[in-house]
């Protein structure tokens, strides 16, 4: 297929492109659009038809459920088969439009394509302009995962949803760079405790400034079953074997193992931050920034651009799973397969 790209500029939307995207969305089509955290690809939540058509660019499975982004309540009323909770209402105030989403029992307008056949859906307002002016005038809620190939780092630049997938939606919307970098926070409040599914861009420390106690899921750091889109499958691998080294000084030993891999004839990528970044002399080095915000929102494009240099592996600091470093961690983790050590 041909697809239509537009470019916007954030502070004069050319309003007559979103409505052609919204007219490919309302007829069953897929549009890629910017949101605060990730590009994401999008089809009309109401349609099985059109939702399937994700899974197809994507190269998805399809028993791996997706997030739903409403712009208004009569959406999140439409979408959810259960009264709002005291809990869901604190949620949405001080958080939407942004990037968190909450669980709900889902209404019997949402296909089983969406939820993977549970009978939970996953709700999310974003906080850009475009994605809210294409789900509005789209008059309809949109199912979207982020709009990179199944697995591979998510896209938060316009070259990197080209890249993945130029002819293989109807329209892509881009815009500038995405704010937050990772994807959005996904929480249960269905407990007694509130519990994260997928850290991201709201962290466990601002969820509790408004809920008390909140735990994350074993899901994260263990096997279990998941009930949250986008933990089922490996996600955000680059080309290369990447290996993150966690503990005190990690330096030392990436050095070492770099020095041994380059003796072998590898080509080798260094993944750090700019405290750390000048003590690689002779390699390819690629800091993230200089706090987990940063890190957060430069991590997907740094592998991106490993994958450009056609590095054979990548060593990877570990940094503080506190704040944004939660959900950056999570990300780089399953990019390396779980491939850690322990020093």
């Amino acid at each position: 297929m041909k697809t239509i790209l537009h470019y916007l500029d954030i502070n004069n939307l050319d309003i007559k492109a979103i409505d052609e995207g919204a007219a490919i969305i309302r007829k069953g089509g897929t549009v890629i659009f910017p949101t605060e955290t990730v590009y994401g690809l999008g089809a009309n939540a109401l349609s099985k038809d059109s939702v399937n058509r994700i899974f197809h660019a994507k190269g998805r499975p399809s028993d791996n459920p997706l997030i739903v982004h409403i712009s208004n309540y009569d959406m999140l009323l439409y979408c959810i088969g259960e009264p709002l909770s005291e809990e869901a209402k604190k949620l949405i105030a001080y958080f939407w439009p942004g990037p968190l989403t909450i669980i709900f029992k889902k209404s019997k307008y949402i296909p089983e394509d969406v939820t993977a056949g549970l009978d939970t859906v996953a709700i999310r307002m974003p906080d850009h302009k475009v994605a809210l002016e294409l789900i509005e005038r789209s008059m309809v809620p949109i199912a979207a995962p982020s709009a990179n190939i199944s697995g591979k780092p998510s896209p938060t630049a316009p070259e990197h949803v080209i890249h993945d997938m130029q002819d293989k939606v109807d329209m892509i919307l881009t815009c500038s760079n995405t704010k937050v970098g990772v994807e959005s926070t996904v929480i249960d409040i269905s407990r007694d405790i509130p519990i994260i599914l997928r850290p991201g861009g709201i962290t466990k420390e601002e969820l509790e400034s408004v809920l008390g106690k909140v735990e994350i899921d074993a899901e994260i750091i263990g096997d279990e079953a998941p009930r949250s889109p986008g933990m089922k499958y490996t996600h955000y691998a680059p080309e290369a074997q990447m290996i993150i080294v966690k503990g005190d000084k990690p330096w030392g030993k990436i050095l070492q193992m770099s020095h041994q891999d380059k003796e072998k004839g590898l080509k080798v990528g260094i993944l750090t931050m700019d405290e750390n970044k000048d003590k690689y002399k002779g390699f390819i080095v690629i800091s993230i920034g200089k706090d987990n915000r940063e890190a957060a929102q430069n991590f997907f494009d740094a592998l991106r651009k490993f994958d450009e240099m056609a590095v054979d592996r990548i060593y990877a600091e570990a940094i503080k799973e506190e704040y944004l470093g939660l959900a950056v961690m999570n990300r780089m983790e399953k990019a390396a397969g779980f491939n850690i050590i322990e020093i």
